[in-house]
């Protein structure tokens, strides 16, 4: 399934993308963000690109910006939710 949707998006990439200047702020550029978000978290990657797109915008500075991995956001939420039950003032 990730296959069938990421193909329209790498055939931009090899016959429309060449034929204009490369423009893209970010790196990697949204299209390939867009097919590395979908490898990674299916359904979930076309929400993350279409995010991307958004910010990709006139007044955005650009930049270095990945598809963070799952264990990545898994290990982010668990530090998050540990640190506000110890705001709480409960302890494990």
């Amino acid at each position: 399934m990730k296959k069938l949707i990421t193909a329209p998006i790498k055939f931009y990439q090899k016959w429309i993308s060449p034929s204009f200047a490369p423009k893209c702020k970010y790196y990697p550029s949204c299209s390939q963000y867009a097919v590395d978000a979908i490898s990674e978290y299916g359904f979930k990657g076309i929400a993350l690109s279409i995010w991307r797109l958004v910010r990709c915008n006139p007044w955005s500075h650009g930049g270095v910006d990945y598809v963070k991995p799952r264990s990545d956001l898994k290990t982010q939420f668990n530090e998050s939710h540990k640190n506000h039950k110890n705001l709480a003032g409960v302890t494990k």
